[in-house]
């Protein structure tokens, strides 16, 4: 069975070789990137799985890089954030990250947090599970993973897909934040509003005629989520 493939793209050799040593013995494929050239360069040869990638690089912005991959591939992306960085979070978040990891980190999160994130852009129904969704102008065919909206095909992360996959298989229910920040990203994270909040937004800028009047997403003010049944 071929190893996942994970780039790690950071600027400081010890960070890349504490996640090379640590996800190599967990089996992943890992390649090292230093700077945005190489990421880039890496990414087009050898389409990764999963990309790790530190915000603060020698030759280019971080940013760039993901605005740059996320302008044509939706691959699970992670970003290393500097401790209580809020904006620098909620900035990467916003331009499509998936996820991301506070530096310093240990063994244990980096791998919780890449096997959260791949398990999620891995998802596929099981046996007797709804394959299909309709509603209004939104078709979703859980099978494929294919979201459309008037026939026009929409890209999601997986992130972003997980979330709209949740609401919807729960429509005409209220989804609480700490469940859907739980059933999406997992127990850790059901007090983490703003990467909930950021992602909703996300979700409604590709899907809403006007996102700031939802007929979709609908907040339920203090409480959640919902998608109206009619």
């Amino acid at each position: 069975m071929k190893a996942t493939t994970i780039l790690v793209i950071d600027d400081e050799p010890k960070i890349v070789r504490f996640i090379q040593t640590s996800l190599s013995l967990a089996g992943y494929r890992v390649l090292p990137a230093y700077t945005a050239r190489e990421a880039i360069q890496a990414f087009e040869q050898e389409r990764p799985d999963l990309l790790i990638l530190d915000l603060g690089l020698p030759d280019m912005d971080g940013y760039e890089v993901l605005e740059n991959i996320r302008s044509y591939s939706t691959v699970p992306i992670i970003i290393l954030t500097a401790r209580d960085d809020e904006q620098n979070k909620v900035r990467g978040l916003e331009m499509g990250a998936d996820d991301y990891i506070t530096k310093p980190f240990g063994t244990p999160e980096l791998k919780a947090r890449i096997e959260a994130v791949l398990r999620r852009a891995q998802w596929s129904p099981a046996p007797g599970d709804i394959t299909e969704f309709r509603w209004r102008d939104l078709h979703i065919d859980f099978r494929r993973r294919r979201v459309k909206m008037r026939d026009r095909e929409i890209h999601l992360t997986p992130t972003e897909y997980d979330l709209l996959r949740m609401i919807t298989q729960h429509a005409g229910h209220v989804l609480t934040h700490t469940e859907l920040l739980t059933q999406v990203w997992g127990e850790e994270y059901r007090n983490d509003l703003a990467i909930l909040r950021v992602n909703i937004s996300r979700l409604r800028q590709k899907l809403e005629d006007d996102p700031r009047e939802p007929r979709y997403i609908v907040t339920v003010p203090g409480i959640g989520y919902t998608l109206p049944s009619d």
